[in-house]
């Protein structure tokens, strides 16, 4: 039997990891936690990525290691993980938005071969309030 998260945890880790966008709550990762099609892989680090599949497409909703454990590929392996269940579960494409500024980000999903497909203009703001584009990102999955 699949313990239940650590949601107290769990948004630690997201608050250490976000400003742009703002950090989740325990209330909205526990509401995510609770939407149809939603799984979480939790690993070392700490650290986790949260994802939805929906028919035959999956949506990264997050990814997030802690900053005392960057540089040790536990993104890729994060990345990896979320691929594989979202294959499992039947999606054949992924989807996902990032900040324009999120250089590690970007860096990692691009050579994980996701490529952008769109962008939405003025999607996040950051903690000064200004906005900042988000890049919408896809990569087609294998079938499982």
């Amino acid at each position: 039997m699949e313990r239940a998260p650590d949601l107290n945890a769990l948004a630690a880790l997201h608050a250490d990891t976000f400003e742009t966008p703002r950090p989740w709550s325990q209330t909205e990762l526990a509401g995510l936690l609770t939407s149809y099609g939603v799984f979480l892989i939790e690993d070392e680090g700490p650290s986790m990525i949260m994802g939805r599949v929906v028919a035959d497409e999956a949506e990264l909703l997050t990814l997030a290691v802690a900053k005392t454990a960057r540089g040790r590929g536990l993104g890729r392996r994060a990345l990896a993980a979320y691929e594989s269940r979202a294959q499992g579960l039947g999606a054949h494409t992924s989807f996902l938005e990032v900040a324009v500024n999120n250089v590690a980000a970007i860096s990692l999903y691009t050579s994980a071969h996701y490529t952008e497909s769109g962008r939405r203009r003025a999607y996040y703001t950051q903690p000064d309030g200004s906005k900042v584009d988000a890049l919408i990102l896809s990569k087609p999955l294998k079938p499982a």
